[in-house]
This record gives structure tokens, C-alpha cells and sequence, in this order.
């Protein structure tokens, strides 16, 4: 298996990213292709490139953060980000990681990879661990930020083959994100996609809708929005997460200052364990999940330990070949549609 990662994308690149690639490919057995500037990659970890699991494709050009997707795809065909997509396209890797400019990324996969047949939208599918079991999937989580009704059935119909072959839940529970549990309620999309869902049957096991409070007591695991809303619930989390490390931090110096033992070591702990599962770092990033090829999206502001999980997502999404079961599904959903 080889993974390819954009070295230069990312608050800390290239440095961190390539001492997580080296640790992922350690770790996870594979090979990985380091995309970018020889010369800048040489310099942070020369003497990690005698490891023969890592090897460098040349990209000469950067996308930074702040410039416009598209425009920069077509602009910089040698960046990392659109040298990256092409290795995939060549079949000369299985997947590919960047913690770059999303809309860069996600433009240049779409315009380059293309669509799978039979999705309109490609959707980001987020890992949330925030439950100590499994984890819940939330999608979308920030690619559509105006949705249709029929995206957000196409979002559970590959949010639930995801949570089959990645996560491996026999039988996900698809639910609908909206302001209340029954039926009407919510906003014309929500009500209208609620009806879609419904109307699904047996593609998926859809349980109605659930309100976001819900997401930490796990009533679904897979929770389809459009990107918009799912792009909210993701930083809200995210922020509350590193609130309450925050909180943490101050809680073992108020504790070792006044000397506080027992139950304030303990809610220590649980706080610390509580935190570890809000934070990005986890899982290490998210699925673009609709396009031809595996695309992780890891959050731009990673470190070494999430480029390593991102690595280890990237290997369970090749081994769950998502791409091709979502291919077959919406194949063989177009077949019976048109048998019926």
C-alpha cells in the first residue's frame, strides 16, 4: 500500500508532517510518498529518507491557505496538492493525505478524479470519537455548504457503506440532524430530506431524526447534514474541546498548587480522557468521500500525531476499498430503481 501525503501543506510543514509520515509508515507498514520541495523536504528530515518506506515526488508549488481553490488548481499545476491528485488518478497511490487548503483540495479531487456515477456532491464524512465506543460519523461536514434534498440521501447512502467497511458496524443507525425528533419538524430541506430518507427502505436502517444534543449520548452512528450545519457541529466540538483542555491544564496547576489529591486527581483524569476524544488529532482527519479515490482531509493545523492517524485512516479507508462499495451500491441501487 502507498500513501501519498502533501509535505507542504499545513500550519507545520513541512517538518511535523514528515515526522508524521515517518511514524505512520513505521507503524502501519506502509510505503509513503512524501509531495513537495526536495530541497525543503531534504532539509527538515534527511535522515529520516534513508528509511525505505519513504520516497519524494517533486512539486515545486505551494497553495497556500488564503488563495482562491480553484483558481490556484488551475494555476499551480505543480503544486503538492494538484501533483498529489494526480498520483492518485495514475493508480501510483492508493490514497492521499493533506492538511492544505480544503477547497484546493477538494477542487482539484473533483476535477480531477471526477465523481463516482450517481453522486452529485462529494461530502465530507468527520470521525467523531466523543462517546468512549464506537465512534459517530457525521456528514456533511463542511463541502456542501447548500444542499438539495437528494444530496443528503446520497450523503447516508455513503456514509452508511463508510461506517460498514471502515468502521465496521454491521448495521449503522442513520439519523437526521434537526432541531426536534418528530418528523415535521426541522427546516424546508431537513423535512423534505426526512421524507427522502424514509422513503429509502431497506438501503439503509434511517431511525429519524435526532437534535445535536443527541450526538454525545449516540443514538445514530452515522448523522447526515448538509455541509453547512455539519461544518458548525465540527468546530463548536472541536472548540469545546480545546476549552476544555484548557480547563484542564488550569485544573492540575490549581490542584498541584494547593496540593489537591484524590477526587481532584481523578476528575483530573476523566477530564484529560473526556478531551482526548474531541481533539482532531484522534483520528487525524476526514473522508472526502463521493469521489474517484481516497482523499483524507487532515485539519490544517496538524502535528506530527495526527498526520500518523491520518495515516492509519487513509490505510483502513484503502483496505475498506469505500470508493468501489460505494461505486457498487449506487450501481446496483441505479439497476433495481430502473428494474422497478
Amino acid at each position: 500500500m502507498i500513501i501519498a501525503v502533501d509535505a507542504a501543506g499545513g500550519d507545520f510543514a513541512p517538518a511535523e508532517i514528515i515526522k508524521g509520515a515517518v511514524r505512520g509508515a513505521n507503524e502501519y507498514d506502509v510505503d509513503v510518498v512524501l509531495v513537495g520541495k526536495k530541497s525543503l523536504i531534504h532539509l527538515s528530515a534527511a535522515r529520516h529518507l534513508k528509511n525505505p518506506h519513504i520516497s519524494i515526488v517533486e512539486a515545486n508549488q505551494v497553495i497556500e491557505a488564503d488563495e482562491s481553490p480553484m483558481r490556484a488548481v488551475v494555476s499551480k499545476p505543480d503544486s503538492s496538492i494538484v501533483v498529489g491528485v494526480n498520483l492518485l488518478k495514475e493508480g501510483k497511490v492508493q490514497a492521499l493525505i493533506s492538511a492544505g487548503n480544503t477547497g484546493a483540495l477538494f477542487g482539484a479531487a473533483y476535477l480531477k478524479l471526477g465523481l463516482i456515477d450517481g453522486v452529485e456532491r462529494p461530502a465530507i464524512c468527520a470521525i467523531l470519537d466523543i462517546t468512549g465506543s464506537t465512534p459517530i460519523l457525521l456528514i456533511d461536514a463542511g463541502a456542501n455548504a447548500d444542499c438539495k434534498p437528494h444530496f443528503l440521501l446520497q450523503f447516508a447512502e455513503m456514509g452508511d457503506a463508510f461506517a460498514k467497511k471502515v468502521i465496521g458496524i454491521p448495521e449503522p443507525r442513520v439519523a437526521l440532524l434537526s432541531n426536534g425528533s418528530e418528523d415535521i419538524k426541522g427546516s424546508r430541506l431537513v423535512v423534505e430530506s426526512h421524507e427522502l430518507l424514509k422513503a429509502a427502505g431497506s438501503k439503509f436502517n434511517f431511525i429519524g431524526n435526532i437534535e445535536a444534543n443527541d450526538l454525545p449520548k449516540r443514538k445514530a452512528d452515522v448523522v447526515v447534514t448538509d455541509g453547512f450545519t455539519g461544518n458548525v457541529v465540527l468546530k463548536t466540538l472541536e472548540g469545546l474541546g480545546e476549552a476544555v483542555q484548557n480547563f484542564k491544564h488550569l485544573w492540575k496547576a490549581v490542584s498541584s498548587a494547593g496540593h489537591v489529591h484524590g477526587t481532584a486527581l481523578m476528575s483530573s483524569v476523566e477530564i484529560d480522557s473526556w478531551a482526548r476524544k474531541l481533539d482532531f488529532r484522534e483520528y487525524g482527519g476526514a473522508c472526502l468521500l463521493g469521489v474517484k479515490g481516497n482523499v483524507i482531509k487532515a485539519h490544517g493545523r496538524s502535528r506530527a500525531n495526527a498526520i500518523k492517524n491520518a495515516i492509519n485512516l487513509a490505510r483502513q479507508t484503502v483496505e475498506g476499498n469505500i470508493y468501489a462499495t460505494i461505486q457498487k451500491e449506487k450501481i446496483d441501487g441505479q439497476d433495481s430503481g430502473s428494474n422497478g
